[in-house]
């Protein structure tokens, strides 16, 4: 028999009917989701008791009165009230391909109807390979030498495995260098590089990270003169103590501050010369520029030791150089990520990669700019209370209000009940709105509209 019964399975014509029928039904259901639409006064108390059950079972309440219904149709989401939103943040930048995407649907039908639900590094499906793949290929795409993955289920597990591959690789040193105002994440770990103290309150202490100014458009040279001098003053009195930088080239947390190749060139060097790794944290990077890794944006391809992805990829993970290849023992997890998940990363993965989002001339550079045009007319039109936008690619962001902190959530939350979702980032000394776009699912027209409610929501407040 020259072929396993699974690949049977998998092409038996019912299953292709059975998947049909499903894109069927749901294109017939999702025909209505096509604008905001407000809550059903109806549904109210049955959604209030939600919320106040989700609350009361987690230890407190949702940032967003958000319970999503599990339909959608691109950039729209319906939420259990009846409410139809637009989304623009995406589960903070996870759902790249909006909602109910028909393409993500059938890739997570072939996982679902595999024999585990769960794939572990005991145990992977054939869907692994490909994963491994594509993520290795692409990585390398430019000479880079990354051609190692390691898979994880969160973006600050796999930093977690960067940071106990390149301490071991560096071995005795124990400290780090990060920029000001990172997040690598919430864990016992990440919580001490991640350059926020209300997120480490309480926590017993982990990691020593000195914290390196971030690059500023506004004084490019100052920036580099900076930071470089930083880091050899720390050096000078932390001698051998540095196993590596983690390096945000986009600090999306902190409200979308997009770097420069010249001044990660200049700290790179100093890495180089003092045998420290050089690591790039792109958790919410991933897909966002004109290049699949934002490491390849700004040219740093052969300059990179170990890098981590997450968010849009679905299924996170660890790439790294052979020379930083991991003694036995060092990693190993159980989950990996669901069946459904990597079947449906590899699929995602893919799309960006040949169907036309990527380089210049591609659609996540075409909404960017369609997005920074109408921001910049809404900021002409209400001096004072936008300024900005800021970001690249599908990362943008926008100062409202001045950067006042409560001001700004304020306005996020009339968003929201205005029909956009967004997110606050910040907050020292100012806070911005930042949005992640559904980029599969999201159209120009679709910019358009959600920068008229963001207009509309500017004038409602005083």
């Amino acid at each position: 028999m020259s072929k396993t019964v699974a690949e049977g399975f998998y092409n038996d014509s019912r299953l292709a009917k059975a998947k049909e029928l499903i894109k069927e039904a749901l294109t017939e259901h999702q025909a209505s989701l096509t604008s905001i639409r407000p809550a059903n006064p109806a549904l109210k108390e049955s959604y209030d008791s939600l919320l106040k059950k989700v609350a009361d079972f987690r230890g407190g309440a949702l940032f967003y009165n958000y319970l999503g219904t599990g339909i959608g149709n691109g950039p729209f989401v319906e939420l259990a009230d009846g409410s139809v939103k637009y989304d623009f943040i995406t589960g903070i930048g996870v759902h790249y391909m909006g909602h109910s995407h028909h393409g993500v649907i059938d890739a997570q039908i072939n996982g679902a109807i595999s024999n585990t639900v769960m794939n572990g590094h005991l145990q992977q499906n054939v869907d692994t390979a490909k994963l491994l793949e594509i993520f290795s290929h692409q990585a390398c795409k430019y000479g880079g030498e990354m051609k190692n993955v390691f898979l994880s289920t969160s973006g600050a597990m796999a930093n977690e495995n960067a940071f106990k591959i390149i301490f071991q690789k560096r071995s005795p040193a124990s400290r780090f260098f990060a920029f000001e105002k990172c997040f690598a994440g919430r864990t016992l770990g990440m919580a001490w590089v991640t350059d926020k103290a209300a997120y480490r309150a309480g926590l017993p202490k982990t990691i020593d990270v000195d914290y390196i100014p971030f690059y500023s458009a506004d004084d490019h040279k100052g920036s580099i003169d900076r930071a470089v001098y930083a880091m050899k003053k720390m050096l000078t009195r932390y001698p051998g103590q540095y196993a590596g930088f983690i390096m945000e080239l986009i600090q999306g947390e902190n409200g979308s501050w997009v770097g420069n190749t010249e001044y990660f060139e200049a700290l790179i060097q100093v890495c180089k010369d003092n045998n420290i790794s050089v690591m790039v944290d792109e958790v919410q990077t991933f897909a966002r520029t004109q290049e699949l890794f934002a490491f390849q944006y700004f040219k740093l391809d052969k300059l990179v030791d170990v890098v981590t992805v997450g968010k849009n990829s679905q299924v996170c993970a660890t790439l790294f150089k052979d020379d930083h290849k991991p003694k036995p023992g060092l990693m190993s997890q159980t989950f990996t990520g669901s069946a459904s998940q990597i079947s449906a990363a590899h699929y995602v993965i893919n799309e960006i990669v040949t169907g036309g989002y990527l380089g210049k001339e591609g659609k996540i550079n075409k909404l960017h700019d369609r997005f920074k045009s109408n921001l910049e007319k809404i900021a002409k039109k209400n001096p004072g209370k936008l300024s900005g936008p800021f970001g690249i690619g599908a990362m943008v962001a926008m100062t409202t209000f001045g950067g006042d902190e409560p001001k700004t959530k304020a306005f996020t939350i009339k968003l929201f009940e205005n029909g956009v979702l967004s997110f606050m980032a910040s907050g020292h000394p100012t806070a911005r709105v930042r949005f992640l776009m559904p980029v599969m699912a999201v159209e120009e027209k679709h910019i358009d509209e959600v920068c008229a409610v963001i207009e509309k929501t500017l004038n409602e407040m005083e």
